[in-house]
């Protein structure tokens, strides 16, 4: 029988995953919503799997346009293993999978491949950086001083 975690660690569970999405989104990165219909969505998908054995827990992965994945399902639907398009799909989730693991491990998280057959080009986030605040966050120096705005990229007040 399926057991999930505890509705606690269910919650810190989410919050890593919003921590995730948040910091892949400020990398520029398209990241999926969750509810969001599979076919519009593309880029970084983070999901938790809220069972309480060793699979649990929060992970990252790339979902390519829905135009690719067509093509690709189509492939392996006629047996068409041999078609490049197999490897060039490969090769694309394989890339996306490592930027994202140095962009979460660049901003702290602690990141490693899921090494599970069921998701292969995926990573699994186990921590998220000690600081509270994120280093994208709005920083003090950016706070209007004294009824005074701040000054804008171009170095005047907006």
């Amino acid at each position: 029988m399926f057991e999930r975690v505890g509705a606690e660690e269910f919650e810190r569970k989410e919050a890593l995953a919003s921590r995730v999405r948040n910091e892949l989104a400020a990398a520029g990165l398209p990241v999926l919503t969750p509810g969001l219909d599979r076919v519009l969505a593309s880029g970084a998908e983070v999901e938790v799997d809220e069972g309480a054995d060793a699979a649990g827990g929060v992970y990252v992965g790339w979902l390519s346009s829905p135009r690719l994945r067509e093509c690709t399902s189509r492939a392996f639907r006629l047996g068409l293993l041999g078609d490049p398009l197999l490897r060039h799909s490969s090769e694309i989730a394989a890339a996306m999978t490592q930027a994202m693991a140095a962009i979460l491990a660049s901003a702290g998280f602690a990141v490693e491949d899921a090494n599970d057959e069921y998701r292969s080009h995926q990573l699994r986030v186990t921590d998220g950086p000690a600081q509270v605040v994120p280093m994208w966050a709005l920083r003090d120096e950016e706070v209007a001083m004294s009824g005074r705005q701040a000054a804008g990229p171009s170095g005047s007040a907006d």
